[in-house]
């Protein structure tokens, strides 16, 4: 049974959609073609209608999640004109982030792993690596263009790293601590 172009472009979405989260929840190689095919009721058989290759649709995925990121950092930046870094920190280094990865910070979730992809992966990352440095140096004040982007660099590692660590340790407590110096850091700064 043929499916029309609009229904195959949403079953393309909803595998992107899927994939996105997947991967983030459990790495690249924890989940397989046919996983994602299945958690949108499609048949591993049709797979290759839409992507040439499971690294096509991790690049793909990746850019995905990278630029819905973006988008919801460039709002949440908008609801706090006076220190527009302050509601961005404080989405990030939540509990609620930390405990939800499938749709959280990608490099949070699966940059390790983006190290060990192929070209197009790593040149997603790159690209929405580029993305991020660029929206958050022009939320930090001052006028030097260089000052204001290793601002932004030094400002998105630490909380990844925050992230990571928080992630990482069995010890609830420990975790908040990790999320809550990382904020108390960047509010100062």
């Amino acid at each position: 049974m043929r499916v029309s172009r609009e229904e195959a472009a949403r079953n393309r979405e909803r595998i992107l959609d899927s994939a996105s989260q997947l991967f983030r929840e459990r790495g690249f190689d924890g989940i397989g073609v046919a996983d994602v095919m299945k958690s949108v009721g499609l048949t591993h058989g049709g797979f290759y209608g839409h992507f040439s290759s499971k690294e096509d649709l991790i690049a793909q995925a990746c850019s995905r999640a990278i630029a819905r990121s973006l988008q919801t950092w460039a709002k949440s930046a908008e609801t706090s004109p006076r220190n527009p870094m302050l509601p961005l920190a404080r989405g990030y280094l939540s509990g609620r982030h930390r405990d939800d990865p499938g749709a959280g910070c990608l490099m949070a979730a699966l940059g390790a792993d983006a190290a060990r992809q192929g070209p197009a992966v790593r040149h997603v990352v790159t690209e929405g690596l580029r993305g991020a440095f660029d929206l958050l140096a022009r939320l930090i004040p001052g006028r030097s263009k260089k000052n204001k982007r290793q601002a932004a660099i030094g400002r998105y590692a630490s909380w990844i790293g925050a992230m990571i660590m928080a992630r990482a340790v069995d010890d609830r407590a420990l975790s908040q601590e990790i999320l809550e110096a990382v904020l108390a850091s960047s509010a100062k700064s």
